[in-house]
C-alpha cells in the first residue's frame, strides 16, 4: 500500500508542477517601481541574500512573487537538483526545509531564515515602501 501511495503522489507531483509553473509566470506580479540609484541600492543589499528553494514548491513560489513584486534580484540557489546546495543548506540552516533565505549580515554572521511568510515578511519590511521611505 506504502508504494502504491508514493508512486501516486509522485505522479501528482509530475501532473501539477508544469502547471504551477505556469501559472506562476502568468501570474507574477509587476515590479514596484525605483528610481536608478534606489534600484542600485537594493540590489547591493540583495548581494547579501540568497533563496535555497525547490523550484516547483507553492511555498517557494510565493517568495519569487514577492521578490518579483519587490523588484529584487535575489541569488536562487535550487537544494533539490543540487546536491552542494542542499547539503550548504543542511550544515549552515541545520535543516533541509524549502524556502530559505540566508541573509549575510554585515558583521559576518549567517542567518537562516525558514517559512514563506516570516521570508515575505522580512522582505517587504527591509525593501517595501515603507523601508523606502525611512
Amino acid at each position: 500500500m506504502r508504494i502504491v501511495l508514493r508512486y501516486f503522489f509522485r505522479g501528482l507531483r509530475l501532473v501539477l508542477s508544469p502547471v504551477m509553473l505556469i501559472t506562476e509566470k502568468l501570474s507574477t506580479p509587476q515590479s514596484v517601481e525605483r528610481s536608478e540609484q534606489e534600484q542600485a541600492e537594493v540590489d547591493e543589499a540583495c548581494r547579501q541574500l540568497a533563496l535555497y528553494q525547490f523550484r516547483s514548491c507553492p511555498f517557494c513560489i510565493k517568495v519569487r512573487k514577492e521578490m518579483a513584486r519587490l523588484g529584487l534580484k535575489i541569488e536562487v540557489r535550487d537544494a533539490q537538483l543540487d546536491p552542494d546546495r542542499r547539503l550548504e543548506l543542511e550544515e549552515g540552516g541545520g535543516k533541509v526545509k524549502v524556502p530559505c533565505l540566508l541573509i549575510a549580515h554585515d558583521d559576518g554572521r549567517q542567518e537562516w531564515l525558514y517559512e514563506s511568510n516570516a521570508i515575505n515578511a522580512w522582505l517587504h519590511r527591509r525593501f517595501g515602501a515603507d523601508a523606502q521611505t525611512s
